[in-house]
């Protein structure tokens, strides 16, 4: 079954459910398994797709 971490693409707006004050980011790749966020205040940020679930922001 597909997480919605697989589905993100470059572009898209998440937000980190353990660290608000991280603030909005952006996604820049999302390759095997491995999301690369740029967020407002803590720059940019690689994630394992299995360790969190982010958040996706409609705007």
């Amino acid at each position: 079954m597909r997480s919605l971490n697989d589905m993100l693409e470059p572009g898209m707006m998440v937000r980190h459910p353990n660290q608000p004050d991280w603030g909005l980011g952006q996604v820049q790749s999302n390759i095997s398994g491995r999301v690369t966020v740029n967020f407002e205040n803590a720059g940019k940020v690689v994630l394992m797709s299995d360790h969190v679930a982010l958040e996706l922001v409609h705007r």
